[in-house]
């Protein structure tokens, strides 16, 4: 959550509007462009992909758990089933 609040507050958010329920486009008045840079920004940052685009306005915790979900699905690809870290059975 916190490197969601630092990419809007960059944004020009004022970090007392950001709580968990806020939603992107209702209460923060975002328009397409800024929740590109959004994406972007977590991107850039976390390293992950989340679509942000769509067309259903999104809260602080939906755009947290998108995030959570696309990392846990990056550390999966990285260490496919049977390689997990310290799986030890393909070196013996």
């Amino acid at each position: 959550m916190d490197t969601l609040k630092s990419i809007l507050t960059n944004l020009g958010i004022p970090e007392a509007l950001l709580n968990q329920d806020t939603r992107l486009r209702q209460d923060l008045q975002l328009d397409s462009t800024e929740i590109v840079e959004v994406a972007l920004g977590l991107k850039r940052q976390l390293g992950v992909r989340v679509k942000l685009e769509s067309r259903q306005d999104m809260t602080l915790t939906q755009v947290c758990d998108q995030v959570e979900a696309a990392m846990l699905a990056s550390s999966e690809d990285a260490f496919p089933t049977g390689m997990e870290s310290g799986d030890k059975s393909d070196r013996d």
